[in-house]
């Protein structure tokens, strides 16, 4: 009882913090929309179409989605670094709770947050020419949750390891960016030089993207942009276990990491 209790008070208190923080909620919704306007809609005249009925607005789209959740989630881990330097994690640490429990919360709490933010991305669809049908939505929003707790819990996991904000920024940017950049979000992973292809499908987010984009434009267009691994088209199915399983390593070594903090 005491462990569910700290894990919904860590969870409550990252959410109440982001709730409070408006400039934060402003700018992290700011971001993808800019991705959106200034790529999506000035170069989907020059790209053309990628699949059918898909341009190139529609397929950055669901890619900026995926983008918003892991940026968020995965972005998450600096509220650990800020903890430890004004010294909570240490009173959090000490607190008759177990270490468990306060990775646990510290992963709800980022995928909740990264949660919210790709479902408000997700509203401005209609204005990106984007249709889905609503049916969708209960299979695309325990998607979007599940990527967004893998990647919050690596987030986590690295910031448990991490000792100073100015550290994990630099480590942050190392990582966030190559995974963004090779996940899919802004070119089709198909007919890639070789080198790039490996890089792609050892990308975790890729796996992350693209059942999200599978969701939002429909099964045709999924067979022409989606990843094919040893002659296998990924299915959603496909793509969800492996994120499931690297969650599931993330989590297990954020628990590990926490239970090891003096």
């Amino acid at each position: 009882m005491n462990s569910l209790r700290g894990i919904y008070t860590i969870w409550y208190r990252d959410l109440l913090r982001f709730w409070r923080d408006k400039m934060r909620m402003v700018t992290s919704l700011s971001f993808p929309l800019l991705f959106l306007i200034v790529f999506g809609s000035g170069l989907s005249g020059a790209m053309g179409m990628l699949a059918p009925g898909v341009d190139f607005s529609k397929f950055m789209f669901p890619g900026i989605i995926g983008m918003t959740v892991l940026m968020t989630s995965f972005m998450s881990g600096v509220s650990v670094v800020w903890d430890r330097e004004f010294g909570f994690l240490r009173e959090v640490l000490v607190a008759p709770i177990s270490r468990v429990a306060v990775a646990a919360g510290k992963t709800l709490g980022g995928a909740t947050i990264a949660l919210i933010q790709g479902i408000i991305i997700l509203l401005f669809a209609p204005l990106f020419g984007v249709v889905f049908p609503p049916e969708i939505l209960p299979r695309l929003i325990p998607a979007m949750f599940l990527v967004a707790c893998a990647l919050a819990a690596m987030g986590i996991f690295l910031a448990s390891r991490i000792k100073s904000m100015e550290a994990h920024q630099a480590v942050m940017q190392l990582l966030v960016f190559p995974m963004i950049f090779l996940s899919g979000i802004f070119f089709p992973v198909n007919n890639l030089p070789h080198w790039m292809s490996i890089l792609v499908k050892i990308n975790p987010a890729t796996y992350g993207i693209d059942p999200i984009r599978q969701l939002v434009l429909g099964a045709k267009p999924a067979a022409f942009l989606g990843i094919t691994i040893f002659g296998h088209t990924m299915s959603i199915g496909d793509d969800l276990m492996v994120v499931a399983a690297f969650g599931m390593v993330m989590v297990i070594l954020a628990m590990w990491s926490f239970g090891t903090q003096e």
